[in-house]
């Protein structure tokens, strides 16, 4: 097959992989706020990402039965009937059948992601993964756009079901494409199903590695907080929108495209400080960029409403949110040990994806408590238990022989 071909089908699988998610992480809080339903119940919304956090658990079932395709089109086929549900349900309220709803879609585009990414690997060749790794990057962001900021706009124009059914005429159509991929040749897996021996070496021994060496707990409580302020910013930067009464058309076109590559810029931004500056350095310096930069949206929610404040704050926030991610996924990598990276880095990708659930959970309530201006300004301050950590972590990785050791 010629590379031109596999990247092209890494591009589609990539963008199909994206838009479910921007559906349900962006467009739904909006949807049901544009409604009236309470904060605290939009913040409750966030333990919809559940199933990506933890889709490893079920990741083997994909890998045992069935053939890549044939969980990519079966998930894109009910991913397009529960987008179709959507205008069925109440939009006031978020009751039984919809979280039912929700995190059935939720379950199946993770188990579409999971299918995809393993898809990928068995179709690239080693030469391949550098291209491919860019195209499917910016094919993800592209779908998070269309999904955040197109589809939301497009729900101004036409309303909220008909921009549910052009959404479900999307997944559709990538369901109809997906239809046509090409078989990639399976991995070799070692013939026999693997013994105890060969479990305990795949899953024990990486663990084992990160809980027995002293001062672990200190990189878990790290990993788990590093974003915290980000994170317990994001569920309700779309619903301040909302009640500083801006439009469909307005917030997508904003925070929801505008933002999007506002991130874009400041990840790439970031990475290269990174590379010039080293991990730890760049963490300090960034991440307080990324903590700093949630007190512009204080200030916008504080002070009487202003259009430049709210375009400046969305720019600012989302810039240096990606600002911040750069070093953080690099120190990621870093700790990660080459003969068992795929299941650390597994581990760590949790970790930090519960920390989006569990900060998006508890944020309508709190946002509710305080007000907005009060629960920006708190989230500024609960990125700093992370930076208070970081000369722990940094003895950490120096004592383990790993990371990066410049100041």
């Amino acid at each position: 097959m010629k590379t031109t071909t596999k990247l092209t089908w890494v591009a589609v699988l990539y963008f199909v992989e994206g838009f479910p998610f921007g559906i349900l992480n962006d467009a739904l809080p909006l949807f049901f706020r544009f409604h009236g339903v309470r904060l605290a119940d939009i913040g409750l919304l966030s333990l919809v990402g559940l199933p990506w956090t933890l889709k490893f658990l079920w990741a083997p079932a994909v890998d045992l039965w069935g053939r890549r395709r044939t969980w990519v089109v079966g998930c894109q086929l009910l991913i397009t009937l529960g987008l179709l549900t959507l205008p069925a349900l109440d939009p006031s309220r978020v009751g039984g059948v919809a979280w039912a709803t929700l995190l059935a879609l939720a379950v199946c585009s993770a188990t579409q992601d999971i299918a995809i990414d393993a898809y990928t690997i068995e179709l690239l060749d080693e030469a391949e993964m550098g291209p491919a790794n860019g195209i499917r990057v910016t094919a993800y962001r592209v779908a998070l756009i269309c999904a955040g900021g197109l589809f939301v706009a497009l729900a101004g124009l036409i309303g909220w079901p008909a921009a549910f059914g052009a959404a479900a005429i999307v997944v559709a159509t990538s369901c109809l494409l997906s239809c046509r991929m090409p078989h990639a040749a399976p991995q070799p897996v070692g013939g026999a199903a693997p013994g105890a021996s060969a479990l305990e070496r795949a899953v024990w021994t990486p663990l084992e590695q990160f809980f027995g060496h002293p001062g672990f707990f200190a990189v878990m409580l790290f990993v788990l907080t590093f974003k915290l302020g980000d994170m317990s910013l994001g569920p309700m930067v779309r619903p301040f929108w909302v009640d500083r009464h801006f439009t469909p058309l307005e917030i997508g076109a904003v925070p929801g495209t505008l933002g999007v590559i506002a991130t874009i810029f400041g990840a790439l931004l970031g990475g290269s400080l990174t590379a010039r500056w080293g991990i730890f350095r760049a963490l300090w310096v960034l991440g307080i960029a990324q903590a700093a930069s949630n007190l512009v949206y204080a200030a916008a929610a504080a002070l009487p409403p202003s259009t430049p404040l709210m375009y400046a704050s969305s720019i600012v926030e989302s810039f240096c949110g990606g600002l911040g991610t750069a070093p953080f996924l690099a120190f990621l990598m870093s700790i990660c040990d080459k003969a068992h990276a795929a299941t650390q880095y597994a581990l760590l990708s949790a970790l930090f994806g519960l920390t989006r659930v569990v900060a998006g959970t508890f944020s309508g309530w709190a946002t509710e408590g305080f007000g907005y201006a009060a629960y920006f300004t708190l989230t500024f301050f609960l990125a700093w238990p992370a930076l208070l950590l970081l000369p722990r972590v940094q003895r950490w990785t120096v004592t383990r022989g790993g990371g990066d050791r410049r100041d």
